[in-house]
């Protein structure tokens, strides 16, 4: 003990306190990581998983093979890079030893002011942790270095190469280790290995939950429950078929605009993100606009839906939405939205009307959605031929793609946002998640119908179609051109699944008007950011042309949310107002209360 008056010496944070019960504790550890081990092999013995990880990581070497075969085939070349490798780590020992001597010296490398990982104090005033923090961050740069500089390689390859190193750097930082995390290491020592108790466990009921898979938890799952405290605003199901619900919500307001809004979300993930709570949902307040609001539910497939593919989505969906829209109103003609693929699939939709003359869309606003996929950012990596080979073989197994391998492959896209800090927050402190609405609906994933999730990826990903003219759709070929009622595009400056500028070239396709507008934040936040409290801002700038930095520079910035200038808008479009009206009207009767019940099914 530090005598009264005295600072206790660093170092005692990071001895056991009770040697007694941190010995229990992971006699504790070890029953637990067994029951894990259990869960884990438990599918795979009764043949209900198969373990994909060696064919996974055989595609991740083998890309990056390509990236060594250049190093090291110019052996001066190799001398190069290991000499920069070398050269950086002795400038670290160098300083370390300067710093240890009592010198006032800056660190050799430091991180990106962003990086939320080395936030913790000691990781720059304890030398041994700042030794690593410096060590890490040269080595990884290095290696991402040694990808960007790789010459000759195809793009896609190069692609997939720098994706999959930064996967690797990212899983290799010292901060997702025990032994290497001062933070970690503190609270172990301190709860005489508590924390890894109780993360062990919740790490073996993860893999429960994830069918022998881990599936990180990034919310508190008994906090939140559809229909009860996400997706309230009272509604009524008033049509379903095997791929849809179609949803009317109740009318807040004495008149409503004439012509009805349908919205078409995506079925990679649920519709109620655009529905999470009263303050943050877009459907409550475009209702309180005097919108008649329409929305489709998207079934959770299984092997019933295997065939159904992008026509029968489109069919069965939109097109018939809008069949269920003029029974419940009189009203022909409607305004629409569509987000992300739903964006994608209302394109398409757009673009076969105008090609066998059905005018009953009036208007699209599509919320971060791509239709031409040059630009598609880092979910390319996982489309080339051979990947989408494995994948249709897979799915043929159960004629649906597991809503996990969806959400893993959007997770890894952020994974220092959206994987390692939940792993370490989960099973190396052992707390449980915040519970937060957004992260809940993010774990709340949904399974891919096989034909469907085949032609999206190879006639959008794949061979972008679309925007070239030569998608065909139930016997049409398509044109965007022909495509020339007002459209709203959408983007998000920091989305990292429908990049900005890939909205942004992609409204160069449309054949009539398009209203871009570029929201702050990402591919959620930037759409979810609700008038009541916005956090956000947006920039409006005139016709599309040029490139994104073009437009950017001479565009407006307006701070708050983008809600009320949409508003403005498409009510401008058609302003004229009838009588409120009830779901269903006098032709349909309701199913049953909103959400309906295809949204609660769990993948």
């Amino acid at each position: 003990m530090a005598a009264e008056g005295e600072s206790e010496s660093p170092l005692l944070r990071y001895i056991v306190k009770n040697p007694e019960a941190f010995a229990q504790n992971l006699a504790r550890v070890v029953e637990q990581a067994g029951r894990a081990a259990a869960a884990y092999l438990k599918p795979r013995e009764e043949g209900q998983a198969k373990d994909e990880l060696a064919d996974e990581l055989a595609h991740v070497f083998k890309t990056l093979a390509h990236v060594g075969e250049y190093w090291l085939s110019d052996p001066q070349r190799a001398m190069e890079a290991q000499r920069r490798l070398v050269t950086g780590y002795m400038d670290i020992w160098d300083r370390s030893l300067k710093r240890m001597a009592g010198e006032d010296i800056a660190p050799a490398v430091e991180p990106d002011p962003r990086d939320k990982r080395f936030q913790d104090p000691d990781w720059r005033e304890n030398q041994f942790f700042d030794f690593l923090k410096q060590m890490y961050l040269t080595t990884s740069r290095w290696a991402e270095d040694m990808v960007e500089e790789a010459e000759g390689l195809e793009p896609h390859i190069r692609h997939k190469a720098e994706f999959f190193m930064r996967q690797i750097t990212s899983a290799l930082a010292p901060t997702n280790f025990l032994l290497t995390n001062p933070e970690l290491l503190r609270e172990t020592m301190q709860s005489s290995g508590e924390n890894l108790v109780r993360g062990i466990r919740m790490m073996a009921e993860d893999i429960v939950a994830g069918g022998g898979d881990l599936k990180i938890r990034q919310a508190s799952e008994g906090r939140f429950k559809v229909g009860e405290n996400l997706a309230t605003t009272p509604g009524k199901v008033i049509f379903q078929n095997d791929v849809c619900q179609i949803l009317q919500y109740e009318p807040t307001t004495e008149k409503v605009l004439k012509r009805p809004l349908l919205i078409v979300p995506p079925w990679i993930n649920k519709f109620y993100i655009l529905d999470l709570n009263p303050e943050k949902s877009f459907i409550r307040w475009a209702v309180g606009e005097g919108h008649t609001v329409f929305v489709i539910s998207w079934v959770n497939p299984d092997a019933r839906q295997a065939d159904k593919s992008f026509e029968h989505y489109m069919k069965e969906g939109i097109l018939t939405a809008l069949d269920v829209i003029e029974k419940a109103t009189g009203e022909r003609q409607a305004n629409t939205i569509g987000y992300c693929v739903g964006g994608t699939l209302l394109a398409v939709t757009l673009a076969y009307c105008a090609a066998i003359g059905d005018d009953r869309i009036k208007s699209a606003t599509f919320f971060t959605t791509q239709v031409d996929f040059t630009y598609a950012g880092d979910l390319k990596v996982f489309v080339d031929e051979d990947q989408i080979r494995i994948l249709e073989e897979r799915m043929k197994e159960k004629g649906y793609l597991e809503g996990k391998k969806m959400a893993s492959a959007f997770n890894m896209l952020r994974s220092n946002d959206l994987i390692w800090p939940y792993f370490i927050n989960n099973y190396m402190k052992g707390k449980e998640p915040f519970p937060f609405d957004l992260l809940f609906w993010n774990s709340d994933s949904t399974r891919m119908p096989a034909a469907n999730h085949s032609y999206y990826l190879r006639n959008c990903y794949l061979e972008n179609r679309l925007t070239k003219g030569e998608m065909v759709m139930a016997g049409e070929t398509l044109d965007l051109k022909k495509v020339r009622i007002p459209v709203y595009n959408l983007a998000a400056r920091e989305d990292h699944i429908a990049p900005a500028r890939s909205v942004f070239e992609g409204s160069k396709y449309f054949g009539g008007p398009v209203e871009y507008v570029l929201a702050g934040s990402g591919h959620i936040a930037g759409v979810v950011n609700p008038a009541a409290k916005p956090k956000y801002q947006f920039w409006t700038g005139g016709k599309v042309k040029g490139t994104l930095e073009d437009w950017i520079a001479k565009a407006t910035e307006t701070p708050g949310t983008w809600w009320g200038h949409w508003q403005t808008w498409v009510s401008g479009l058609a302003p004229e107002t009838v009588k409120a009206r009830k779901p269903g009207g006098r032709k349909l009767k309701p199913i049953e209360d909103a959400p309906g019940s295809y949204v609660r099914v769990r993948a």
